[in-house]
């Protein structure tokens, strides 16, 4: 067994293995699944890295290999700023996390790493949440907390920063779309920093990284995958908090929904969870009662060779699907590669660019209020690029703002 795959105890790479495992990951076209593919095939990272060019051969084409010298700042950067990176099936890595399908191969942690091995519930739901939808977020999360579960969450308005801010003296966990030092949204700075002195900063992403909208889905796998259940408290039918709940389900996790007026249209989402089997949650011994029996549950060994479970059904990476060198297409078959998760790699030419990002995200806008956030994930652009343009049609008279993060287009 090479040193790279955990036995039963965990592991422990060696400095030298870890820059291995970020170059690779670092590397065009290599995705979660293509890592474990590559390290399970040539026994390491190190033998992985120097087959690349031959695979690349195979396809007719060149694939950069991350610069070691940049992957070896990135490590620098993260000590620097009083962080650590963990690579799967180490001792540390949260066992429900490594279970789920494309778990991060590495993921940058800041704070304090031993609350990963606690039971976990993630508490998700609307940005624009109402008042009574807050409050019972708070509720329920200091009630979970008192029987000894860390909530997660991910950092976003309402809901979200609500459930962090509820249980910071008992310890929380925040899954970032960015980078440990790309906090969104802004406000929401001095709050990370709050979750990092007595919880954890989580993000699989480099440091430095913009959040663009392929990664907020991203980052919702694991919210969903860290937990052992994940409640929906206040969704609209459209909301980012249903993708969540649907990574939950498809990783096998119990999902829990807070029914709501069917007057509220930020209810429908999580009603119609409840309509398709979601657990009723109205307090946290609905949650306690039904993640008692599995607290402690075997996930599996941290072991890079088992099977993984069914895919989500929208692809967050294209990837290439080889078991074996001998199955990769060659260069007359159609193949989707990974867009690399690092800054100093070229942006897909499929994305939008220049005075072209103006009329996507207008069109993606109209007279109903909707939130930047879903803005982002539905534009695909950064955080940075929605932000410029909405600021420009607010000096324009264009862009009306409401509370909760939200904005519509003014009709002329």
């Amino acid at each position: 067994m090479s040193a790279e795959v955990a036995g039963p105890s965990g592991m422990r790479l060696t400095d030298e293995q870890r820059l291995d495992w970020l170059q690779l990951l670092r590397t065009e076209s290599i995705g979660p699944k293509t890592f474990r593919r590559l390290i399970n095939l040539h026994g390491g990272a190190a033998a992985a890295l120097d087959a690349i060019p031959g695979i690349a051969a195979q396809r007719g084409r060149k694939i950069a290999i991350a610069s070691r010298d940049d992957c070896a700042r990135e490590l620098d950067v993260l000590r620097e700023n009083g962080a650590s990176m963990l690579a799967l099936g180490e001792t540390d890595y949260p066992s429900a996390l490594r279970a789920i399908d494309a778990a991060p191969p590495l993921i940058s942690l800041k704070g304090k790493v031993e609350i990963l091995q606690r039971p976990m519930v993630a508490i998700i739901g609307s940005r624009n949440a109402s008042a009574a939808g807050l409050a019972f977020t708070e509720r329920l999360a200091r009630d979970l907390a008192a029987a000894g579960f860390v909530i997660v969450s991910g950092l976003a308005r309402g809901v979200d920063a609500r459930a962090h801010r509820s249980t910071l003296g008992t310890g929380t966990v925040a899954a970032l779309a960015g980078g440990l030092d790309r906090i969104y949204p802004r406000e929401h700075e001095a709050l990370a920093e709050q979750v990092a002195e007595t919880g954890v900063l989580m993000s699989e992403m480099p440091m430095g990284w913009e959040p663009r909208g392929r990664d907020f889905p991203r980052r919702n796998r694991i919210v969903s995958g860290l937990s052992l259940g994940t409640v929906v408290i206040e969704a609209a039918r459209n909301s980012g908090s249903l993708i969540t709940a649907r990574f939950a389900a498809e990783q096998g996790r119990e999902v829990f929904a807070v029914p709501g007026s069917p007057l509220d249209p930020r209810a429908e989402g999580t009603n119609a969870l409840l309509r398709e089997g979601a657990t009723l949650c109205t307090r946290a011994q609905d949650v306690i009662e039904a993640l008692l029996p599995i607290i402690g549950k075997d996930f599996g060994p941290p072991d890079l060779l088992r099977e993984q479970p069914v895919p989500p059904r929208e692809p967050m990476w294209d990837e290439w699907e080889a078991d074996d060198e001998a199955s990769v297409p060659s260069v007359d078959q159609s193949l989707e590669l990974d867009e690399p998760p690092q800054k100093h790699f070229a942006v897909s030419p499929a994305r939008v660019a220049g005075p072209d990002i103006r009329a996507h995200v207008v069109e993606l806008m109209g007279p109903s209020p909707v939130s930047v956030d879903d803005l982002v994930r539905a534009a695909d652009l950064s955080v940075a690029e929605v932000q410029g343009t909405l600021l420009d049609l607010e000096l324009q008279g264009c862009l009306e703002r409401h509370p909760g993060g939200m904005v519509s287009l003014i009709q002329a």
